[in-house]
C-alpha cells in the first residue's frame, strides 16, 4: 500500500468532538495496514484520569479483534500533520509482536523509518 493512502485513511477519522466537559475524542487519528493487507484505523481519547488513549492504541484494538498482531505500517496524524508515535505507542506496537519491530513508521509526509530505528535499544 501507498504511504500516502494510508494517510489519507488516518485523516478520515480525524475530527475532534466533545466528550463531557473539558475532555474529547478524535483529535489524532490512527490507520494501520497489517502484513495480510487488512487497514484498520482509531482515534484518540484525551480525559484527564490518565486512562485515555493514543489513536494508535484503538487502531490496534480493532487489529486484535480481528485476531491480528503483525503490522506492515502505521501512520498517525491530527488535522495540521504526521505524529510520530509516543514512546508508550512504540512499545506496544513491539509488544503486540516482537516482529512488528519491523514495522513501517510513517513519521512525516516524506519520511518513513522501522520501528527498530525508532527504538533502539529496547528495555525486553
Amino acid at each position: 500500500m501507498n504511504p500516502e493512502v494510508l494517510i489519507n485513511r488516518a485523516k478520515e477519522v480525524v475530527g475532534e468532538f466533545e466528550l463531557s466537559e473539558g475532555y474529547s475524542a478524535g483529535c489524532v487519528g490512527s490507520a494501520l495496514m497489517t502484513k495480510s493487507g487488512n487497514v484498520y484505523t482509531g482515534i484518540c481519547i484525551d480525559l484527564a484520569c490518565g486512562i485515555g488513549f493514543c489513536a494508535e492504541h484503538a487502531a490496534i484494538a480493532e487489529m486484535l479483534k480481528a485476531r491480528e498482531t503483525e503490522i506492515e505500517m502505521i501512520v498517525a496524524v491530527c488535522e495540521e500533520r504526521i505524529l510520530p508515535p509516543c514512546g508508550r505507542c512504540r512499545e506496544m506496537i513491539v509488544q503486540v509482536n516482537p516482529n512488528n519491530a519491523h514495522t513501517k513508521v510513517i513519521v512525516a509526509e516524506d519520511s518513513i523509518m522501522t520501528l527498530d530505528e525508532l527504538l533502539p535499544v529496547r528495555w525486553m
